[in-house]
């Protein structure tokens, strides 16, 4: 079972690229795809805790990085992910970089996050892209846990700043061809994203002000996300979603792991 997450990811740039995003364009063919609106405020820390852990925010209780002043670990949310009740069952899991906290969150793994898991330069982007795509390929053919979750985070940081731009269609096609590689080692898979982008003023959130050091803040976070799955026996609508997909398969009383 591979999770690979894309954050910010959009149909509004997929879709119109399909010629240059072979990988999502095979998918799209094979797979099923299709909008997920969330019922929740777009906002990364939240919603990637919600995919993970099964329990909207006014649950889990997870709404920012930062909290009086502080910044939040793992350790500050009172909830057991789904990797953590995998790993009890004795069914091999791995998650890499998963953005629900600073640096990015990692279960199983030994991974040094690039600037923190927070790039902003292109030079910190493209690295990142490759970092975790090496890393992922290495455990998917070394490890072969049974369960394997990526998240990739280039297309946010990027989104905000350069949202309109043909630099963020190369950017689209760096993920799909990363992706690329990833999809062959396992049958069973989601891709989906946190949330959507749109033109900064037309999003119904503002995750950033409109001027900011880096610049002028060109997009912003959108509720519709992107799902595809392909072999995937479940009805996913919501992020959390993803958890109970995860449940069912290898922790329900007739899941084929438990018997």
């Amino acid at each position: 079972m591979l999770v690979i997450g894309i954050d910010a990811a959009t149909w509004d740039i997929i879709k119109p690229n399909l010629h240059r995003l072979r990988t999502f364009a095979e998918l799209i063919e094979e797979g099923e795809h299709k909008t997920i609106t969330l019922k929740q405020k777009p906002w990364s820390p939240s919603v990637w805790c919600s995919m993970f852990c099964g329990l909207p925010p006014e649950k889990h209780g997870h709404y920012d990085y930062v909290k009086d002043g502080e910044v939040l670990s793992r350790e500050d949310i009172n909830v057991k992910f789904i990797w953590d009740l995998l790993d009890e069952r004795g069914i091999s899991v791995k998650a890499l970089n998963i953005p629900f906290v600073v640096p990015p969150y990692n279960f199983n793994v030994e991974f040094e996050p690039v600037a923190n898991g927070l790039p902003i330069e292109e030079h910190e982007l493209l690295e990142e892209i490759e970092k975790l795509t090496e890393k992922s390929l290495e455990i998917l053919q070394n490890n072969k846990p049974e369960v394997f979750i990526v998240v990739y985070t280039a297309l946010d940081r990027l989104s905000h700043l350069h949202w309109g731009e043909p630099i963020l269609v190369d950017y689209y096609e760096k993920i799909d061809k990363a992706i690329g590689k990833l999809i062959k080692f396992d049958q069973e898979l989601v891709i989906i994203s946190d949330h959507g982008f749109c033109d900064y003023d037309k999003a119904p959130i503002r995750t950033l002000p409109k001027k900011t050091p880096r610049g002028e803040i060109k997009g912003d976070h959108h509720p519709d996300a992107i799902l595809i799955t392909k072999n995937i026996g479940y009805d996913i609508n919501q992020p959390e979603d993803v958890f109970w997909m995860l449940h069912k398969k290898y922790l329900s009383e007739n899941s084929d792991s438990s018997k």
